[in-house]
């Protein structure tokens, strides 16, 4: 989809941008047709291509279900309370990770009881709580620090994990980086995600690890 069609669906009525979105997430095969039928009660004018992008990551995860389940699924509150939420934060999102983080917590709770797809939403909303930044420490601090070594995912996302120490001579942009820098782990502390070790630094908590593995990057620790 061009540019110039993304600007031009923006600018029609609701009803028609409501159509739109259901016959781009409807081609994708076996999850399409399953996301339009709460796609459409989403608010309309969000960008089209990342709740596409979404559908097709889902569908890829859970191509082996029968059509059957998966229409099943729509007939549990729980599910779709779920699957509402998870569009409403692809709508907002601005990175393919974190579409795949999504799409990877869905598809982990298809197979899940009402309870977790409780828990699941809960998770959820701790991730749209989070900005991308804070994901990659909290992916870091579940993996570990070793005696300065670091892992393929913290070499890749070192100009966000190197630690910033400010002095007297810093810059106003080393004092402000630094200052982002300790707000972000406090945040996923008080988010329950981190927690405070004996000797006074960061350690990935219960919950943070939780939800590390809910969105598929189990892997990566």
């Amino acid at each position: 989809m061009t540019d110039s069609e993304n600007t031009s669906i923006s600018t029609r009525p609701v009803d028609h941008v409501t159509s739109t979105i259901k016959g781009v997430v409807g081609a994708v095969p076996i999850v399409g047709p399953f996301l339009t039928e709460v796609v459409g009660t989403l608010v309309p004018n969000q960008r089209v291509d990342r709740i596409a992008d979404f559908a097709q990551k889902l569908h890829d995860r859970i191509e082996l279900l029968e059509n059957e389940s998966l229409r099943s699924l729509l007939t549990d509150e729980n599910f779709t309370d779920l699957l509402e939420e998870s569009l409403q934060q692809v709508a907002r999102s601005t990175s393919d990770e974190r579409r795949e983080y999504i799409a990877n917590l869905v598809a982990n709770g298809i197979n899940n009881d009402d309870m977790e797809y409780i828990e699941d939403k809960h998770l959820l909303r701790i991730l749209g709580e989070l900005n991308d930044i804070e994901v990659i420490w909290l992916i870091a601090y579940a993996q570990g620090f070793y005696m300065g070594q670091r892992s393929e995912f913290q070499e890749r996302h070192a100009n966000v994990l190197s630690p910033i120490g400010a002095h007297m001579n810093s810059s106003q942009r080393e004092l402000d980086q630094e200052s982002l820098q300790v707000s972000y782990k406090l945040h996923l502390e008080r988010e329950g995600l981190l927690k405070i070790n004996d000797r006074g630094s960061y350690d990935i908590a219960p919950l943070g690890r939780l939800l590390v593995r809910r969105i598929g990057m189990e892997n990566m620790v």
